[in-house]
Protein backbone atom coordinates (compact mmCIF):
# COMPACT_ATOMS: atom_id res chain seq x y z
CA UNK A 1 0.00 0.00 0.00
CA UNK A 2 1.31 3.47 -0.88
CA UNK A 3 1.88 6.23 1.66
CA UNK A 4 -1.03 8.15 0.13
CA UNK A 5 -3.33 5.15 0.61
CA UNK A 6 -2.17 4.78 4.21
CA UNK A 7 -3.01 8.42 4.94
CA UNK A 8 -6.42 8.12 3.29
CA UNK A 9 -7.11 5.10 5.47
CA UNK A 10 -6.24 7.11 8.60
CA UNK A 11 -8.51 9.97 7.52
CA UNK A 12 -11.36 7.62 6.68
CA UNK A 13 -11.03 5.69 9.94
CA UNK A 14 -11.19 8.82 12.07
CA UNK A 15 -14.04 10.21 9.96
CA UNK A 16 -16.06 7.03 10.51
CA UNK A 17 -15.35 7.17 14.24
CA UNK A 18 -16.60 10.74 14.51
CA UNK A 19 -19.52 10.51 12.09
CA UNK A 20 -22.19 9.58 14.63
CA UNK A 21 -20.58 11.24 17.64
CA UNK A 22 -20.21 14.88 16.57
CA UNK A 23 -23.85 15.89 16.28
CA UNK A 24 -25.45 19.35 16.44
CA UNK A 25 -26.50 18.56 20.01
CA UNK A 26 -22.95 17.58 20.97
CA UNK A 27 -21.52 20.74 19.42
CA UNK A 28 -24.05 22.92 21.23
CA UNK A 29 -23.28 21.22 24.54
CA UNK A 30 -19.53 21.59 23.93
CA UNK A 31 -19.88 25.36 23.50
CA UNK A 32 -21.64 25.42 26.87
CA UNK A 33 -19.47 22.90 28.74
CA UNK A 34 -16.08 23.64 27.17
CA UNK A 35 -15.51 20.37 25.32
CA UNK A 36 -17.08 16.99 24.47
CA UNK A 37 -15.81 14.16 26.65
CA UNK A 38 -17.93 11.68 24.68
CA UNK A 39 -16.00 12.57 21.52
CA UNK A 40 -12.61 12.55 23.23
CA UNK A 41 -12.92 9.11 24.82
CA UNK A 42 -13.19 6.94 21.67
CA UNK A 43 -10.49 8.99 19.92
CA UNK A 44 -8.16 8.58 22.90
CA UNK A 45 -8.97 4.91 23.33
CA UNK A 46 -8.13 4.32 19.68
CA UNK A 47 -4.77 6.09 20.07
CA UNK A 48 -5.68 8.85 17.63
CA UNK A 49 -5.04 11.71 20.07
CA UNK A 50 -1.32 10.95 20.31
CA UNK A 51 -0.47 9.97 16.73
CA UNK A 52 2.90 11.50 15.90
CA UNK A 53 4.20 11.19 19.47
CA UNK A 54 6.86 8.45 19.87
CA UNK A 55 5.76 5.27 21.58
CA UNK A 56 8.75 5.58 23.89
CA UNK A 57 7.13 8.69 25.40
CA UNK A 58 3.71 7.09 25.74
CA UNK A 59 2.30 8.14 22.38
CA UNK A 60 0.83 6.09 19.55
CA UNK A 61 3.82 6.57 17.26
CA UNK A 62 3.49 7.47 13.63
CA UNK A 63 4.62 10.36 11.48
CA UNK A 64 3.69 14.03 11.26
CA UNK A 65 1.77 13.19 8.08
CA UNK A 66 -0.32 10.60 9.92
CA UNK A 67 -0.98 13.08 12.74
CA UNK A 68 -2.14 15.65 10.19
CA UNK A 69 -4.39 13.05 8.55
CA UNK A 70 -6.12 12.64 11.92
CA UNK A 71 -6.44 16.41 12.22
CA UNK A 72 -7.96 16.73 8.75
CA UNK A 73 -10.70 14.32 9.73
CA UNK A 74 -11.21 16.05 13.08
CA UNK A 75 -11.40 19.41 11.33
CA UNK A 76 -13.98 18.13 8.86
CA UNK A 77 -16.12 16.90 11.76
CA UNK A 78 -15.57 20.11 13.79
CA UNK A 79 -14.64 17.81 16.69
CA UNK A 80 -14.72 19.92 19.89
CA UNK A 81 -11.70 18.27 21.54
CA UNK A 82 -7.97 19.12 21.84
CA UNK A 83 -6.61 16.53 19.41
CA UNK A 84 -3.99 18.83 17.88
CA UNK A 85 -2.91 20.16 21.25
CA UNK A 86 -2.56 16.75 22.90
CA UNK A 87 -0.52 15.05 20.20
CA UNK A 88 1.29 17.16 17.66
CA UNK A 89 1.83 20.12 20.02
CA UNK A 90 2.08 19.39 23.76
CA UNK A 91 2.74 15.68 23.32
CA UNK A 92 5.62 16.15 20.89
CA UNK A 93 7.02 18.94 23.05
CA UNK A 94 7.13 16.60 26.05
CA UNK A 95 8.71 13.82 24.01
CA UNK A 96 11.39 16.17 22.66
CA UNK A 97 12.43 16.90 26.26
CA UNK A 98 12.48 13.25 27.23
CA UNK A 99 9.29 13.46 29.31
CA UNK A 100 6.47 10.93 29.30
CA UNK A 101 2.91 11.93 28.42
CA UNK A 102 0.45 12.24 31.30
CA UNK A 103 -2.90 10.58 30.70
CA UNK A 104 -5.73 12.70 29.40
CA UNK A 105 -6.03 15.79 27.20
CA UNK A 106 -3.08 18.18 27.04
CA UNK A 107 -2.59 21.70 25.80
CA UNK A 108 0.09 24.31 25.36
CA UNK A 109 0.47 27.96 24.48
CA UNK A 110 2.99 30.73 24.00
CA UNK A 111 3.92 33.66 26.20
CA UNK A 112 6.69 35.26 28.23
CA UNK A 113 7.09 32.63 30.93
CA UNK A 114 10.12 32.24 33.20
CA UNK A 115 11.17 29.72 35.84
CA UNK A 116 12.80 31.29 38.88
CA UNK A 117 13.53 29.63 42.23
CA UNK A 118 11.31 26.69 41.37
CA UNK A 119 8.17 28.63 40.40
CA UNK A 120 6.86 30.18 37.22
CA UNK A 121 6.10 33.75 36.29
CA UNK A 122 4.19 35.02 33.28
CA UNK A 123 0.98 34.49 31.38
CA UNK A 124 -0.20 32.51 28.35
CA UNK A 125 -2.81 34.11 26.11
CA UNK A 126 -5.61 32.34 24.22
CA UNK A 127 -4.68 28.81 25.27
CA UNK A 128 -6.88 26.22 23.59
CA UNK A 129 -8.88 24.01 25.96
CA UNK A 130 -6.92 25.07 29.07
CA UNK A 131 -9.73 24.31 31.53
CA UNK A 132 -10.43 20.92 29.95
CA UNK A 133 -6.79 19.82 29.90
CA UNK A 134 -5.35 17.38 32.39
CA UNK A 135 -2.00 19.20 32.11
CA UNK A 136 -0.63 22.33 30.44
CA UNK A 137 2.83 22.07 28.88
CA UNK A 138 4.81 25.32 28.63
CA UNK A 139 8.18 26.56 27.50
CA UNK A 140 9.84 28.74 30.14
CA UNK A 141 13.10 30.65 30.33
CA UNK A 142 15.13 29.07 33.12
CA UNK A 143 18.44 30.18 34.65
CA UNK A 144 20.31 27.67 32.50
CA UNK A 145 18.23 27.92 29.33
CA UNK A 146 14.77 27.09 28.07
CA UNK A 147 12.89 24.33 29.88
CA UNK A 148 9.73 22.34 29.25
CA UNK A 149 7.44 22.57 32.29
CA UNK A 150 4.33 20.55 33.09
CA UNK A 151 1.60 22.39 35.01
CA UNK A 152 -1.60 21.25 36.67
CA UNK A 153 -4.35 23.62 35.42
CA UNK A 154 -5.87 23.62 38.91
CA UNK A 155 -2.76 25.43 40.18
CA UNK A 156 -3.04 28.22 37.59
CA UNK A 157 -5.50 31.09 37.34
CA UNK A 158 -7.52 30.58 34.17
CA UNK A 159 -9.68 33.35 32.73
CA UNK A 160 -12.41 32.18 30.34
CA UNK A 161 -12.52 33.10 26.68
CA UNK A 162 -13.62 31.68 23.34
CA UNK A 163 -12.89 32.06 19.67
CA UNK A 164 -15.57 32.84 17.09
CA UNK A 165 -16.47 29.15 16.88
CA UNK A 166 -17.15 28.90 20.62
CA UNK A 167 -14.02 26.83 21.29
CA UNK A 168 -12.22 27.67 24.56
CA UNK A 169 -9.31 30.10 24.14
CA UNK A 170 -8.36 31.02 27.68
CA UNK A 171 -5.83 33.20 29.48
CA UNK A 172 -3.58 31.30 31.89
CA UNK A 173 -1.78 33.18 34.66
CA UNK A 174 1.17 31.09 35.85
CA UNK A 175 2.49 33.48 38.48
CA UNK A 176 3.74 31.53 41.51
CA UNK A 177 2.83 28.13 40.06
CA UNK A 178 5.28 25.33 40.86
CA UNK A 179 5.53 22.97 37.88
CA UNK A 180 5.13 19.26 38.50
CA UNK A 181 8.02 18.39 36.21
CA UNK A 182 10.67 20.24 34.23
CA UNK A 183 13.30 19.21 31.73
CA UNK A 184 15.71 21.07 29.44
CA UNK A 185 14.12 21.92 26.11
CA UNK A 186 15.98 20.92 22.94
CA UNK A 187 17.50 23.67 20.78
CA UNK A 188 14.91 25.38 18.61
CA UNK A 189 11.98 24.15 20.67
CA UNK A 190 10.04 27.41 20.32
CA UNK A 191 10.35 27.43 16.53
CA UNK A 192 9.46 23.74 16.34
CA UNK A 193 6.32 24.36 18.41
CA UNK A 194 5.30 27.32 16.25
CA UNK A 195 5.71 25.30 13.07
CA UNK A 196 3.76 22.37 14.44
CA UNK A 197 1.00 24.70 15.63
CA UNK A 198 0.70 26.36 12.24
CA UNK A 199 0.75 23.02 10.42
CA UNK A 200 -1.88 21.58 12.75
CA UNK A 201 -4.24 24.48 12.02
CA UNK A 202 -3.54 24.18 8.28
CA UNK A 203 -4.54 20.51 8.38
CA UNK A 204 -7.71 21.30 10.32
CA UNK A 205 -8.56 24.06 7.84
CA UNK A 206 -8.03 21.65 4.95
CA UNK A 207 -10.43 19.13 6.48
CA UNK A 208 -13.07 21.73 7.30
CA UNK A 209 -12.81 23.25 3.81
CA UNK A 210 -13.40 19.86 2.19
CA UNK A 211 -16.48 19.36 4.32
CA UNK A 212 -17.73 22.85 3.46
CA UNK A 213 -17.40 21.90 -0.20
CA UNK A 214 -19.47 18.74 0.31
CA UNK A 215 -22.22 20.59 2.18
CA UNK A 216 -22.36 23.42 -0.34
CA UNK A 217 -22.44 21.16 -3.39
CA UNK A 218 -25.19 19.03 -1.83
CA UNK A 219 -27.35 22.01 -0.86
CA UNK A 220 -27.05 23.85 -4.18
CA UNK A 221 -27.73 20.63 -6.07
CA UNK A 222 -30.94 19.98 -4.13
CA UNK A 223 -32.23 23.56 -3.88
CA UNK A 224 -34.48 24.24 -6.89
CA UNK A 225 -35.21 27.75 -8.12
CA UNK A 226 -37.03 28.65 -11.33
CA UNK A 227 -37.31 25.00 -12.22
CA UNK A 228 -33.67 23.96 -11.91
CA UNK A 229 -31.06 23.38 -9.19
CA UNK A 230 -29.38 26.61 -8.15
CA UNK A 231 -25.98 24.99 -8.78
CA UNK A 232 -26.71 25.32 -12.51
CA UNK A 233 -26.88 29.10 -12.36
CA UNK A 234 -23.52 30.53 -13.50
CA UNK A 235 -23.11 32.84 -10.51
CA UNK A 236 -23.59 29.96 -8.05
CA UNK A 237 -21.40 27.64 -10.12
CA UNK A 238 -18.60 30.22 -9.90
CA UNK A 239 -18.82 30.12 -6.11
CA UNK A 240 -18.70 26.32 -6.13
CA UNK A 241 -15.57 26.38 -8.29
CA UNK A 242 -13.95 28.84 -5.90
CA UNK A 243 -14.72 26.63 -2.89
CA UNK A 244 -13.40 23.52 -4.68
CA UNK A 245 -10.16 25.07 -5.88
CA UNK A 246 -9.34 26.67 -2.53
CA UNK A 247 -10.17 23.51 -0.58
CA UNK A 248 -7.86 21.54 -2.85
CA UNK A 249 -5.07 24.10 -2.47
CA UNK A 250 -5.30 23.98 1.31
CA UNK A 251 -5.21 20.18 1.32
CA UNK A 252 -2.30 20.01 -1.12
CA UNK A 253 -0.21 22.54 0.79
CA UNK A 254 -0.79 21.07 4.24
CA UNK A 255 -0.25 17.49 3.11
CA UNK A 256 2.94 18.38 1.26
CA UNK A 257 4.37 20.05 4.37
CA UNK A 258 3.38 17.12 6.57
CA UNK A 259 4.79 14.46 4.24
CA UNK A 260 7.97 16.50 3.86
CA UNK A 261 8.73 15.98 7.55
CA UNK A 262 9.48 12.33 6.86
CA UNK A 263 8.82 9.43 9.24
CA UNK A 264 10.64 10.90 12.26
CA UNK A 265 11.50 14.49 11.40
CA UNK A 266 10.24 18.02 11.90
CA UNK A 267 8.30 19.90 9.21
CA UNK A 268 10.53 22.38 7.38
CA UNK A 269 10.18 26.15 7.78
CA UNK A 270 9.56 26.74 4.07
CA UNK A 271 6.95 23.98 3.82
CA UNK A 272 5.03 25.12 6.89
CA UNK A 273 5.17 28.78 5.88
CA UNK A 274 3.70 27.90 2.50
CA UNK A 275 1.04 25.63 4.00
CA UNK A 276 -0.01 28.13 6.65
CA UNK A 277 -0.14 31.00 4.16
CA UNK A 278 -2.18 29.05 1.62
CA UNK A 279 -4.55 27.49 4.16
CA UNK A 280 -5.17 30.76 6.01
CA UNK A 281 -6.05 32.56 2.80
CA UNK A 282 -8.16 29.65 1.59
CA UNK A 283 -10.15 29.62 4.84
CA UNK A 284 -11.55 33.09 4.22
CA UNK A 285 -12.19 32.52 0.52
CA UNK A 286 -13.93 29.17 1.11
CA UNK A 287 -16.17 30.58 3.84
CA UNK A 288 -17.15 33.62 1.77
CA UNK A 289 -17.91 31.66 -1.40
CA UNK A 290 -19.86 28.95 0.46
CA UNK A 291 -22.08 31.53 2.17
CA UNK A 292 -22.63 33.32 -1.13
CA UNK A 293 -23.71 30.05 -2.74
CA UNK A 294 -26.07 28.98 0.05
CA UNK A 295 -27.59 32.42 0.77
CA UNK A 296 -29.63 32.96 3.90
CA UNK A 297 -29.80 29.25 4.76
CA UNK A 298 -26.02 29.14 5.20
CA UNK A 299 -26.05 31.53 8.16
CA UNK A 300 -28.79 29.80 10.16
CA UNK A 301 -27.72 27.99 13.30
CA UNK A 302 -29.59 24.85 12.23
CA UNK A 303 -27.50 24.46 9.08
CA UNK A 304 -24.12 22.70 9.42
CA UNK A 305 -22.23 25.21 7.29
CA UNK A 306 -21.84 27.88 9.96
CA UNK A 307 -20.27 25.45 12.43
CA UNK A 308 -17.42 24.94 9.98
CA UNK A 309 -17.03 28.45 8.59
CA UNK A 310 -16.79 29.91 12.08
CA UNK A 311 -13.91 27.52 12.69
CA UNK A 312 -12.27 28.47 9.40
CA UNK A 313 -12.41 32.14 10.39
CA UNK A 314 -10.98 31.30 13.83
CA UNK A 315 -8.26 28.80 12.93
CA UNK A 316 -6.78 30.94 10.15
CA UNK A 317 -5.51 33.48 12.72
CA UNK A 318 -4.09 31.00 15.23
CA UNK A 319 -0.39 30.12 15.51
CA UNK A 320 0.62 33.00 13.29
CA UNK A 321 -1.97 33.59 10.59
CA UNK A 322 -1.60 34.43 6.92
CA UNK A 323 0.40 37.67 7.18
CA UNK A 324 2.95 36.35 9.67
CA UNK A 325 3.62 33.16 7.74
CA UNK A 326 3.64 34.92 4.36
CA UNK A 327 6.36 37.18 5.74
CA UNK A 328 8.34 34.20 7.00
CA UNK A 329 7.87 32.49 3.63
CA UNK A 330 9.30 35.50 1.83
CA UNK A 331 12.27 35.72 4.18
CA UNK A 332 12.99 31.99 3.79
CA UNK A 333 12.86 32.19 0.00
CA UNK A 334 15.03 35.30 -0.10
CA UNK A 335 17.63 33.78 2.22
CA UNK A 336 18.65 31.25 -0.43
CA UNK A 337 19.60 33.94 -2.93
CA UNK A 338 18.40 34.41 -6.51
CA UNK A 339 20.00 31.23 -7.84
CA UNK A 340 18.02 29.06 -5.41
CA UNK A 341 14.67 30.82 -5.80
CA UNK A 342 13.26 29.09 -8.86
CA UNK A 343 14.45 25.54 -8.00
CA UNK A 344 12.89 25.97 -4.57
CA UNK A 345 9.44 27.16 -5.64
CA UNK A 346 9.20 24.80 -8.62
CA UNK A 347 10.04 21.56 -6.86
CA UNK A 348 7.50 18.73 -6.95
CA UNK A 349 4.69 18.48 -4.41
CA UNK A 350 5.20 15.50 -2.10
CA UNK A 351 1.68 14.15 -1.60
Amino acid sequence: MSAGSDLREVRDTVADLLADRVTPEVLEAAERDGWAAGVWEPLHAGGFTTVGVPESAGGAGGSVAEACAVLEAAGAAAAPVPVAETGLLAGCLLASAGLDLPDGPLTTGVGDVALRDGSLTGRLARVAWASAAARIVVLADGPDGTVVAVVDPAAARISPGHNLAGEPRESVDLGGVVPETTAPAPPGARDDLARRGALARAAQIAGAARRVLEITVTYTGERVQFGRPVSRFPAVADHLVRVAEQAEMAAMASRSAAVGAGPDGEPAELDVAAAASVASEAAGLVAAAAHQATGAMGVTREFALGVLTRRLWSWRDEWGGERAWSTRLGHTLAAGGPDALWPTISRGVRV
